[in-house]
């Protein structure tokens, strides 16, 4: 059996996998096609956090993820400087919705990956997931970090 497909099986859900409440560590995408996938998550909320990333990692759980939060809605661009592995990196607007996926960012690349304006979160994962789990503009992020208030999928709403 393929193994990534093991790894996905446990993180794709018909409801019942999602983390039953937000938590720090956690984010839940709600699919623009349907169903939902949760990743185990670092946050980087700091200027310091969010300069380091995942540089030097060389590996990556397929569930795991980091989370790049910033204190309101800027124009983020990232680059992957230091960094070893390919990643996917997800942009969030302030309500939680996945404005642009930047697929596969290349190893050591330090050419600008432009995520747009309005930007409030930034969730990076291995390399080639988003396009095998259909995680696309539209998709819905969970996490408490959202002001719950304004959130497209708010941590109380399953």
């Amino acid at each position: 059996m393929n193994p990534l497909l093991v790894a996905i099986g446990f993180v794709l859900a018909g409801g019942a996998a999602v983390s039953a409440q937000c938590r720090a560590d956690a984010v839940d995408l709600r699919l623009a096609a349907g169903g939902s996938v949760h990743f185990s998550v670092e946050v980087a909320d700091d200027a310091g956090e969010r300069a380091k990333g995942l540089m030097f990692r060389e590996e990556m759980s397929k569930s795991a993820g980091m989370l790049f939060y910033y204190e309101r809605p800027q124009h983020a661009v990232f680059w992957m400087k230091n960094t070893l592995i390919p990643l996917d990196m997800i942009f969030a607007d302030g309500t939680g919705r996945v404005t642009e996926v930047h697929a596969n960012a290349i190893p050591h690349d330090e050419t600008g990956i432009d995520g747009g304006q309005g930007v409030l979160a930034v969730l990076e994962i291995n390399g080639g997931l988003a396009k095998k789990l259909g995680i696309v503009p539209g998709t819905l992020l969970r996490h408490p970090g959202f002001a719950q208030s304004t959130a497209s999928w708010p941590c109380q709403a399953q």
